[in-house]
């Protein structure tokens, strides 16, 4: 009878699969696809993040139960992550760090929050006092933390702040996380080297004070491995409920996560195999179909060309492939070990990590090759290396996987918390007494304040991306103009939608000039801005629009504001003064020299404009 049993629960886990492959893959197209994440998407998130909470409180109510006992426990380790973390949110200022990302999960979770569809806004205007959303499109980026932002704002009020609310808490939770699972690998010394290692990355600190869903892939990470040490070791149904319900969340949260499935779904199959039984749960039956909002949101890959953005990466011909390898492998050295730490990296953490790493594969082959002769816990954690070494394996095939490059940079955090488990593992595997984690939290604090503390005060791995400090200068032109009550004409509108300024994108100014003569002639707003951005000619001083900012000679502008982020190229705000009737005369087609260089030409030419700026100072 049980094994009949054990036969349907197979057959029953098979068919919910094979249910999800069709619904996912086969039965929409992309755009049907797309419309059940915009209408869907959100009750879907709300759904599995309630059944995790439900599962994750089963598996935390001991400890809660146990509360008073807990209160008389040893106090530094929180002191010790309330410290490291409040070192990584002093050291930078709260921004938008990285346009386009950071924005769009933004705009995203204000969707979310105000008509629950999952749309990233392309126009809003003030209507009589009441802020409507009037277009939008859905972006590729998964909906865990947009939606998590969106739960904020109901709780608290929209404003676009709550990204970094949102980032601080989350912040103090990874370091509690690490510190948790470095103790369960080796001990209290471990998890508070652990926190430390972290703590050193200037590169933490940058992603914890911004608005992006970096620090939240992080935790859900770590979260994972917490979940797969402990159903290891309980092998109980509670801990497989959760663990089953982080990965799908994990999945949710960043689009190359979705490789930690892997070895999760290894995790679990080794504990089967320990208990000589299989072990279905309602969360296992239902994985497969709680996966379908990845499946969908995925299609618009197939659906716009756009999404993969090759053109940002001169030659690129495809997003994956082995020729990548080389280069993107010279710009990770580059990164890890830029003596400087100017690239945001960590050295300390770097060096004692790459030293680490040889002994870390040696020891997973160990691991893996008799998991029935090694302790549960080990093999979980050998499985989870594997999934970090899938990502950073994917990172090198990745087409725009350079670590140096300051958009990129941030892909790299799962490996620098990689970096940071394998010492861990290490040094717990090879020096088994106190002293040695006593040695190494002294290396790396040393390490900290001959290093990362001075890079974290020079900030030359944020100054150096200069549409960081653009989106900047926007929320400042934002908070000296308070009244709201004019309209911004931005390539990149949805920066001033999500800051509830009216805005419309350029090539919506130039197909419907006649809706902005209207509104012009009538007053409807008070002001309207035009934002652009200008090459300058490094040796004549002349300015060039960019094209996606040209709004041709028809708008007649008067500048408010401009500043110069880049050594090449100049950003204005101006006013609209008058706009000619008739038919819209387009842009004039100009040629701008940068747009045909190379990645590396371009630099070239901005270094030596850069090195003749400092000559000629006086």
């Amino acid at each position: 009878m049980n094994s009949l049993l054990r036969h349907r629960s197979l057959w029953l886990l098979s068919g919910t699969a094979a249910l999800a492959l069709v619904l996912g893959f086969l039965t929409f197209t992309p755009d049907q696809s797309m419309q059940l994440v915009i209408y869907g998407g959100y009750w879907a998130l709300l759904l599995i993040t309630v059944l995790f909470g439900w599962a994750l409180w089963r598996v935390l109510r001991p400890a809660a139960e146990r509360w008073r006992e807990l209160r008389g426990a040893r106090k530094w380790p929180a002191v010790l992550v309330l410290g490291c973390g409040l070192v990584l949110l002093v050291q930078e200022s709260f921004g938008f760090k990285i346009l386009m990302d950071e924005v769009m999960l933004l705009g995203t979770s204000m969707s979310l929050h105000f008509d629950k569809t999952a749309l990233v806004p392309t126009r809003g205007h003030d209507i009589q006092g009441a802020f409507q959303l009037l277009s939008g499109q859905l972006d590729k980026r998964p909906l865990f933390h947009p939606f998590l932002l969106s739960l904020l704002h109901d709780f608290t009020g929209y404003r676009p702040e709550n990204a970094f609310v949102l980032n601080v808490l989350l912040t103090f939770t990874l370091l509690g996380l690490v510190f948790h699972v470095g103790r369960r690998l080796g001990g209290m010394g471990a998890g508070a080297a652990a926190v430390l290692l972290l703590t050193s990355l200037p590169l933490l600190s940058q992603n914890a004070t911004g608005g992006g869903f970096e620090i939240l892939n992080l935790v859900m990470i770590l979260v994972n491995v917490a979940l797969a040490l402990r159903y290891a070791e309980r092998l109980d149904d509670d801990s497989l409920n959760a663990l089953c319900l982080a990965a799908v969340l994990l999945a949710l949260t960043r689009y190359e996560s979705v490789l930690f499935l892997l070895p999760i779904a290894a995790v679990i199959a080794c504990g089967w195999w320990r208990q000589r039984r299989l072990q279905f749960t309602w969360a296992v039956w239902a994985t497969p179909l709680l996966l379908l909002p990845v499946a969908w949101h995925n299609r618009v890959f197939s659906a716009r060309d756009s999404a993969w953005e090759l053109a940002g990466q001169p030659g690129a011909a495809k997003p994956f492939a082995l020729r990548y390898v080389p280069d993107n492998i010279q710009h990770a050295l580059n990164f890890f070990f830029d003596p400087s730490a100017n690239q945001g990296n960590s050295l300390v953490l770097s060096v004692l990590g790459f030293l680490a790493l040889p002994f870390l594969l040696l020891w997973l082959v160990k691991i893996l090759r008799r998991p029935g002769a090694n302790p549960a816990v080990s093999v979980a954690f050998a499985w989870m290396a594997v999934g970090f070494l899938l990502h950073g394996a994917l990172m090198m095939v990745y087409f725009w996987g350079k670590f140096d490059d300051p958009v990129i940079r941030r892909l790299s955090l799962p490996e620098n918390l990689f970096l940071a488990l394998a010492v861990i593992v290490v040094v717990a595997e090879l020096a088994r007494r106190a002293v040695a984690w006593r040695v190494l939290i002294g290396v790396v604090v040393a390490g900290m304040f001959f290093s990362s503390l001075p890079a974290m005060a020079r900030h030359a791995y944020s100054l150096e991306y200069y549409v960081g400090r653009e989106t900047a200068w926007r929320r400042e032109f934002i908070a000296a103009h308070p009244e709201r009550d004019y309209l911004v004409i931005d390539a990149n509108s949805i920066i001033w939608i999500t800051h509830l300024v009216s805005s419309t994108p350029v090539l919506q100014a130039l197909e419907h000039k006649d809706l902005l003569i209207f509104n012009f002639q009538n007053r409807t707003f008070s002001n309207i801005y035009v934002f652009q951005r200008f090459d300058v000619d490094p040796k004549t001083g002349a300015l060039t629009v960019q094209k996606d900012d040209d709004i041709g000679p028809d708008y007649h502008l008067a500048t408010v504001q401009e500043r110069q982020f880049s050594p090449m190229r100049l950003s204005r705000i101006s006013r609209v003064t008058a706009i000619d009737g008739g038919p819209t005369t387009p842009p004039t087609e100009k040629p701008v020299p940068l747009e045909k260089l190379s990645r590396e030409e371009r630099e070239k030419v901005r270094q030596a404009y850069f090195e003749h700026f400092i000559q000629e100072l006086p």
